[in-house]
């Protein structure tokens, strides 16, 4: 294994037992991002945003170097069962004292146009900005192996 390699899966390691802080009230839990492959224009990233805070906070928007656009995205079933993804300009409210997923299947944020393959265990800056609590900025650990639900609570499967 070489030494970026190992860098990385150090990181990696570290990235999913600490949660990340912005404004010491929002934290940031289990982030991990995937892609369809090597040949991937497209991969998203999902985590578990809680609000140890007396009010609500808004997640308004996303930033990374990984790929040429990066946004706030959702499914929403439009007819017959089949499921359209969408863009979400006005972000996600994390209510007070509480937290909101951004699971597979449902609210994630989506990068388009990678600029390079994701591989097991690289690791992308993903700057996150509240609408209260300002810029956050995380590490999320690729994570192509994943399964769905893992690590949220949830029974495993794509929502």
């Amino acid at each position: 294994m070489s030494v970026k390699s190992l860098s990385l899966a150090a990181i990696a390691a570290f990235s999913f037992g600490v949660p990340a802080f912005a404004d010491s009230h929002i934290t940031i839990q289990d982030a991990y991002a995937r892609s369809g492959g090597k040949a991937a224009r497209a991969g998203a990233a999902f985590m578990t945003i809680v609000n140890h805070g007396d009010e609500a906070d808004r997640l308004i928007a996303v930033a990374s170097d990984a790929a040429v656009r990066v946004e706030l995205h959702t499914h929403k079933e439009i007819g017959d069962g089949v499921m359209q993804m969408l863009h979400v300009e006005e972000g996600f409210v994390v209510p007070a004292q509480g937290q909101h997923a951004l699971d597979r299947g449902a609210d994630h944020v989506m990068f388009m146009g990678l600029k390079a393959p994701w591989e097991q265990g690289d690791v992308l800056t993903v700057t996150l900005t509240f609408e209260k609590s300002g810029d956050m900025v995380i590490e999320v650990p690729v994570d192509q192996d994943r399964k769905a639900g893992a690590g949220h609570g949830h029974s495993g499967h794509d929502h």
